[in-house]
């Protein structure tokens, strides 16, 4: 059984980061220990909550614990999202890079959380600079959906041109895979979403959906879609392969949601396309040249 250390947001009530990403994860067969950057009562996008940030020391703390039980150096991956602070970012940069040293194989996925289209930034000044500076140096995949690689790159996107160039930027860096969350540019057709993903060797996906307008639209399927998409990767798939499963899976989701929550319980079946070949993703990527 591989396993995953995975360290981002948690809240009490809702489907945001490790309440988003842990369980679909473990419903496909890892092993998952969380560690929770901050504890709020819900998502702050309902306009109010409570709770706390963690502090750098307490963080440090668990780590230092999983070091002390001998298992910090066993995760075939860790998962990173939303960081409430750039000295927890600090943090976990520094024990990927230790973890790294013992266990080269280990994969770092990088959920760059920063903000959206229409909603601007909603961290702390100092993150952007962070996840561009020193977490593509050494993020083995990245996940931004089109604000995040615009933030990354310090371009704007309107074409599938100008999304590719990019991701080279973020290769350049040190990337070896981007996977774009959600792509609208001025060439892609009427009331669609994208995804794209983007490897170091060349290899470029795109997979087109029916947009959902779903109103309110709901918190956490950036979380959601970068915790099934390294679920596949971990669990042999290729590129192309793990951005069908991955967009089936939120599809299904985001299509039964009628609320502000994912439905992630009511539709756990749908994340199991990496157990059962048989049931074939609803959409195609397609290779583009």
């Amino acid at each position: 059984m591989k396993r995953i250390l995975s360290i981002q947001s948690h809240v009490a009530h809702g489907y945001v980061g490790n309440r988003a990403a842990v369980f679909p994860l473990q419903r496909m067969g890892f092993d998952v220990t969380a560690i929770n950057t901050v504890q709020f009562s819900n998502h702050p996008g309902y306009g109010s909550w409570t709770g706390d940030v963690f502090s750098e020391t307490h963080i440090r703390n668990l780590i230092n614990g999983l070091r002390a039980l001998g298992v910090l150096y066993s995760f075939d991956a860790v998962l990173s999202g939303y960081l409430g602070d750039a000295s927890l970012g600090n943090v976990i940069l520094e024990t990927v890079a230790e973890i790294k040293a013992h266990n080269p194989a280990c994969l770092y996925c990088c959920d760059p959380v920063m903000g959206d289209v229409g909603r601007g930034l909603f961290v702390k000044p100092d993150i952007p600079a962070l996840f561009r500076d020193k977490a593509s140096r050494i993020a083995d995949i990245m996940t931004p959906n089109l604000f995040e690689l615009e933030q990354l790159t310090g371009t704007t996107i309107l074409s599938l041109e100008e999304a590719r160039k990019a991701c080279v930027e973020l290769h350049t860096a040190g990337v070896n895979t981007v996977l774009v969350t959600s792509l609208m540019h001025n060439a892609g057709p009427s009331n669609t979403v994208q995804m794209m993903t983007s490897s170091k060797k060349g290899d470029l996906y795109s997979i087109t959906t029916p947009y959902l307008n779903l109103t309110p639209m709901p918190n956490g399927t950036g979380d959601l879609t970068t915790a099934l998409y390294l679920g596949y990767i971990l669990g042999g798939h290729s590129d192309q392969k793990a951005l069908e499963r991955t967009c089936h899976g939120i599809y299904s989701v985001l299509e039964a949601t009628k609320g502000r929550e994912l439905c992630i319980i009511e539709n756990q079946d749908t994340l199991m396309l990496i157990e059962d070949d048989s049931r074939k993703p609803r959409f195609s990527a397609t290779a583009i040249p």
